[in-house]
């Protein structure tokens, strides 16, 4: 793995550090445990990804035990979630989970350290209020799930964003925008958190277009981070456009 100029610090383990940044920033609650930590974030109890189990190393437990106490340690919400910073616990324990009824993601996250390529044209991209891609996040959200949270996860979700310094990036077509990129900041790093491109508007190449002009936007970033799902085909895009795996997680998550 590539190191931060003048240090030995792998991107790996910047990539947790960044991760790790993130959670003691919204979390209220951060709970070690002997392989890892319990994240719970009060303000935002239906927020998946700020109330869970975080695996950080081989546990020596197996899923069934691991499922257990993730129960006890997220008692009284309505999910449960556990994140593996190792990849290979993970997968030794996967087939496990999934057999419990667990939804298992393989993630990779990506660091951009090569510069983008030409591109023969490029689209128009501006920058939007927040609320102006309301429409396509509900889209997204709506191709995942049923939507029945979508009202409370979405004022959480802003809110973190916001205080993250959140930009909006779009393309629009008579007025409307049908595709959109999010990027926010952190110290001297930054990350594009979500790309979407409406469906009917895919393979035109603005999924391209809207993660160069994120790329462009935190041009003065000293690290810049996305995470794909390791097993579809959007990290190809990204790996074309200068980026490079750091980092295999998993989230697996239960719904009650």
């Amino acid at each position: 793995m590539t190191a931060r100029p003048g240090t030995h610090e792998p991107l790996t383990q910047r990539a947790r550090e960044w991760q790790h940044a993130h959670h003691a920033a919204v979390c209220d609650a951060i709970e070690p445990w002997a392989h890892g930590a319990v994240v719970r974030a009060s303000r935002y109890p239906t927020y998946y990804s700020f109330n869970l189990v975080r695996v950080e190393d081989e546990p020596e437990i197996g899923a069934e035990q691991l499922a257990s106490f993730t129960d006890g340690a997220l008692a009284g919400l309505e999910h449960r979630r556990i994140d593996f910073e190792d990849i290979d616990a993970a997968d030794a324990r996967r087939a496990e989970l999934t057999a419990l009824g667990w939804k298992t993601t393989r993630l990779v996250w990506m660091h951009h350290d090569h510069p983008l390529p030409p591109a023969p044209a490029e689209l128009e991209v501006s920058e939007v209020p927040y609320e102006a891609a309301d429409e396509l996040r509900l889209a997204w959200h709506l191709e995942a799930d049923d939507g029945s949270e979508y009202d409370r996860f979405q004022v959480a979700a802003r809110e973190v964003s916001e205080a993250r310094g959140v930009r909006v990036l779009t393309v629009s077509e008579d007025g409307r925008p049908i595709a959109f990129a999010q990027l926010e900041r952190a110290g001297t790093g930054a990350e594009i958190t979500q790309v979407y491109v409406a469906p009917e508007h895919r393979g035109c190449g603005r999924g391209t277009a809207m993660t160069r002009a994120a790329v462009r936007a935190a041009a003065d970033a000293e690290d810049l981070w996305i995470v794909a799902d390791d097993e579809d085909r959007p990290k190809e895009l990204y790996r074309r456009l200068g980026f490079r795996p750091a980092w295999h997680t998993m989230e697996c998550l239960l719904l009650r």
